[in-house]
């Protein structure tokens, strides 16, 4: 498996392109476009949140219910959430403009939209950004680049990935883009997650192999216990590799399932490490657990701890607080019997053994939790299952940026 960070156009026949409309004020890129040159399967995995935004409705009834997708109108600036009847209103107005440009079906587009909830799309200025953007579509590396940037709100980089892999003699290329910083607590998958590929692989396996990678990916991360109206995640696979059609689970499923999760693991990680106002990633590990479920739960207990989050950012080995988090949980483990790690690029240490501490160096703990990815290890030592959850550290800067989110 070679990876990579080449976006959505690393697969055959996909094209993209990004750049300002008009959305947001000044001369900020907010509006980004993917196009396959010809027709794709597509799957998607969307919001558990009971209030959903419009696009996810749109996109819901591309998935479930058209014969295929073809492209994708991603704006940034204007979430178009809590906008009632004029908000799918204005995705279908989009769908119409993308149509018209770009001669494919209206129920091939799919929409993604990020930004203030409760504002209407300006309708005028989506559609003479189509206008613009779609002679722009192109395949170059700098065209993926610049749509990644294109659908960034408070993120401080854009996100891209790619994979490429060999199937029936085959080379197979998944690519991704995706955006998120805040309003980070997915039960589904990411904010905004844009992925193509050129394998052949049916609707069917295709929407199993998302539903899937998923659960230890973007269902793993969160920067603040929200989970946002928009969460959205879809992937379009046009079949121009010219691999066998993967149809059933077998050899080339399951290489295209760890290919597809090596992808939305990097996506899923980004978003964490770039969470509003984060100076780390915080990688919690919980191993040694009789069930999946038990470790998944232990580890997104600790994850999302803002006490332990707060000690993260202070550098400050406080393993009490995790050990707080785990015990309010629901899961059920030997309070008595857990081991805590602490471990980054500086070194690893153990500072907890059997619930009480090491008596370790705290000049030590100090220096490993200073790097810019810190793993908590939990071993609570009752079976062979573990789970890997993924958050940030909590600072100042998370307060100023969401006191003044729509100034």
């Amino acid at each position: 498996m070679k990876i990579g960070h080449d976006g959505v156009t690393a697969a055959m026949g996909f094209k993209a392109a990004g750049g300002h409309t008009g959305i947001k004020k000044g001369n900020t890129k907010d509006m980004a476009m993917i196009y396959s040159i010809v027709p794709c399967v597509v799957a998607g995995t969307f919001t558990t949140n009971l209030v959903k935004a419009a696009p996810v409705k749109w996109d819901q009834h591309v998935v479930h219910d058209s014969k295929s997708a073809q492209a994708v109108v991603i704006n940034s600036g204007i979430a178009n959430a809590a906008t009632g009847a004029q908000g799918y209103e204005a995705c279908r107005k989009t769908a119409e403009a993308a149509s018209r440009e770009l001669d494919i079906p209206v129920d091939s587009v799919l929409i993604g939209s990020t930004g203030v909830i409760g504002a209407q799309i300006p309708v005028d200025v989506i559609e003479k950004g189509i206008h613009l953007l779609a002679p722009m579509l192109d395949n170059s590396r700098e065209a993926a680049s610049i749509a990644a940037q294109s659908i960034m709100t408070t993120d401080t980089h854009p996100k891209e990935v790619s994979v490429q892999i060999e199937l029936g003699g085959k080379t197979v290329t998944i690519g991704g883009m995706c955006k998120g910083a805040g309003m980070i607590h997915p039960n589904m998958c990411t904010m905004l997650s844009f992925l193509t590929t050129d394998a052949v692989i049916s609707g069917t396996m295709l929407q199993e192999a998302l539903s899937t990678v998923v659960k230890d990916t973007y269902n793993m991360i969160s920067v603040d216990g929200d989970t946002s109206t928009n969460d959205t995640c879809v992937i379009m696979a046009n079949g121009l590799a010219g691999n066998p059609d993967i149809t059933s689970r077998g050899e080339d499923y399951d290489k295209f399932v760890e290919a597809l999760f090596a992808v939305n693991r990097e996506l899923a990680k980004m978003i964490a490490g770039d969470g509003e106002g984060a100076t780390r990633l915080f990688e919690v590990k919980v191993v040694h657990a009789k069930t999946k479920d038990q470790a998944v739960t232990l580890a997104k207990s600790i994850v999302t701890s803002n006490l332990t989050k707060a000690a993260i950012y202070g550098r400050d080995a406080n393993w009490g607080r995790i050990l707080c988090a785990m015990g309010y949980s629901g899961a059920k483990f030997d309070p008595e019997n857990v081991d805590l790690y602490f471990e980054s690029k500086a070194g690893r240490i153990k500072i907890v053994e059997n619930s009480v501490s090491t008596g370790y160096s705290e000049d030590e703990a100090t220096k490993i939790l200073s790097e810019d990815a810190v793993t908590c290890i939990a071993d609570v030592k009752m079976g062979s299952e573990e789970a890997t959850a993924w958050g940030c550290d909590l600072t100042y800067d998370y307060i100023k940026i969401n006191a003044d989110y729509r100034s």
